[in-house]
């Protein structure tokens, strides 16, 4: 046996230093002057990338616009490095995120011996650091989440679409194609012209020259307008509107309640090895009996306390003594 007592706590373990570096991270990218600083840096990429586009400005000022745009990478490389650092004690929430899968490819990218040898590539590459900004701008992301999500109904509009296209450019190459060849004259310049007007743009010409050739192209262009301008436009914008509302639901899922304070989550004390001692479960019968001899106690208690209850009596029912009766008077007048 140890002679010494057990001692009665412990000294509380020292965290990680995963831990102690998420924290610190993590408070650094969540400052409001670091999301202003790389939105900065972010407009300053993009103005560099469009001044390029001058050839004498470019000539000019060609090493320093170089050195300026080593310096924006150098900068987008340590912004990675901290957001990944802020995920230290959670790795896999990192990548769970897509703008920092995004982030991180057109960080990463740029390191690429490929793409720093193309420069169509790497200029390209450089103007997707420019959605960055969607990042620090809820309602631009809100948008940009909403037409990713519209794209499966969009894909099924473009096929609805196309197939509508190909049987009125078919229709219009049967009727029109000898009469009108420059519009009509084959599928693609049939499908060409109706895309077109689809958008209103030149009908009353279209059909000022159908009715030339036959009085029935106006149930043609009519019914193809009432589909393509009306019917599916009104289909599209009602799947991007409904695609909105779910990115902005989304939004107000992820992102914190403004006016609830965050509240340090205490770390648990360390307990001792005597207090860790497995608790014995009581039994159900003697639990019972207990309970029982409490509660009959406490009804004697409550009797001894409460004064004698008065005994009533019912009410007597009345005598009915009966009136006396007066004599008949026998006197007569």
């Amino acid at each position: 046996m140890n002679d010494h007592p057990a001692p009665t706590g412990a000294a509380p373990r020292r965290r990680p230093l995963r831990h102690v570096l998420a924290r610190r991270a993590r408070a650094l990218t969540e400052a409001r002057w670091f999301a202003l600083s790389v939105f900065v840096l972010i407009i300053v990429n993009a103005a560099l990338l469009g001044a390029e586009t001058y050839s004498g400005l470019a000539r000019d000022w060609h090493h320093w616009l170089r050195l300026a745009e080593h310096l924006c990478l150098a900068a987008f490389t340590v912004e990675i490095a901290v957001r990944a650092c802020a995920h230290a004690d959670r790795p896999r929430d990192f990548f769970r995120d897509p703008w920092n899968l995004f982030d991180l490819a057109v960080v990463a990218c740029a390191f690429l011996p490929l793409v720093r040898e193309n420069t169509t590539v790497l200029r390209l590459l450089r103007l997707a650091r420019v959605l960055r900004t969607a990042r620090f701008l809820p309602q631009l992301r809100i948008v940009i989440v909403a037409v990713a999500r519209s794209l499966p109904g969009t894909v099924s509009f473009l096929l609805v679409g196309t197939l509508l296209l190909y049987v009125y450019a078919m229709v219009g190459w049967v009727f029109f194609g000898e009469a009108n060849p420059g519009q009509y004259g084959s599928l693609g310049r049939a499908a060409l012209t109706l895309f077109l007007l689809m958008t209103l743009d030149g009908l009353g010409d279209a059909v000022h020259a159908g009715l030339e050739v036959s009085r029935w192209s106006i149930l043609y262009y009519a019914s193809y307008v009432l589909i393509a301008s009306f019917v599916l436009v009104n289909v599209l914008i009602g799947v991007v509107i409904s695609s909105l509302e779910e990115a902005r639901e989304l939004e107000r899922e992820h992102s914190p309640a403004p006016d609830a304070p965050s509240v340090p989550v205490p770390t648990p004390m360390p307990v001792p090895a005597q207090a860790q001692a497995p608790v014995p479960l009581p039994n159900p019968e003697v639990d019972l009996r207990t309970r029982i001899a409490v509660a009959r106690r406490a009804l004697d208690d409550l009797e001894a306390v409460l004064p004698p209850l008065l005994v009533t009596h019912p009410p007597e029912p009345p005598v009915l003594t009966p009136a006396p009766v007066s004599a008949p008077d026998t006197a007569h007048p």
